[in-house]
């Protein structure tokens, strides 16, 4: 991996491993349960992404900072949890942040593996998707990308603005910051304004 791909999934999985801390103080675990499920929401996806391209073993797994990067947020988020909470908007803008960056390290990598432009996007979405639906998972409750609210589609949105800058050979660091920012906003306005996918109707 170059290093502004390493450094933007080594954001990715900051931001992912508050969000999973986060979730797992609400569920009040103990400290070594925080530390678990930030460390598996903050990996997560990376690791699914890895196998699937056959970088075995996974990034994660190679490089210690992997590891003690969510492992120094969840102890952040255990001792800390209440000012963390006030100086942002939990869970939602965390988990936004890091699908976006995830979205684009994995749509990325992909490319430069040889995928195409559907199996990079296809890619890309499940890297970013991944880790919050372990977590999920892990806190019994069902995976945010299976409910009504605006998810995978805004991870589907990023990938695609990164095959795009790809085609057009402009995917340098400003175009794969700028698809994250877009796979962010798109996640926070849907939360906000409650825009949802379309669900079949039931008689009454």
């Amino acid at each position: 991996m170059s290093h502004p791909l390493i450094e933007l999934d080594v954001a990715g999985s900051f931001v992912f491993a508050l969000s999973g801390a986060l979730a797992a103080v609400r569920a009040r675990l103990d400290v070594f349960g925080v530390v678990v499920v930030a460390t598996v929401t903050a990996i997560g996806g990376g690791v699914l992404r890895d196998v699937l391209l056959g970088l075995t073993p996974p990034n994660a797994l190679r490089h210690w900072w992997y590891l003690a990067v969510p492992a120094a947020a969840a102890v952040l988020v255990f001792v800390w949890h209440p000012q963390v909470t006030r100086m942002l908007r939990p869970i939602v803008v965390l988990d936004g942040a890091g699908l976006g960056l995830f979205t684009v390290t994995g749509t990325r990598l992909a490319l430069e593996q040889g995928l195409g432009a559907t199996g990079a996007c296809a890619l890309g979405v499940l890297t970013g998707i991944g880790g919050g639906v372990i977590r999920d998972v892990l806190l019994r409750e069902i995976p945010l990308v299976l409910r009504r609210e605006i998810y995978a589609l805004a991870s589907a949105a990023g990938a695609s603005l990164v095959v795009l800058g790809d085609r057009l050979d402009a995917l340098n660091l400003a175009w794969q910051v700028g698809a994250a920012a877009v796979v962010f906003a798109v996640r926070v306005l849907a939360a906000r304004r409650r825009w949802s996918a379309p669900t079949p109707r039931f008689p009454e």
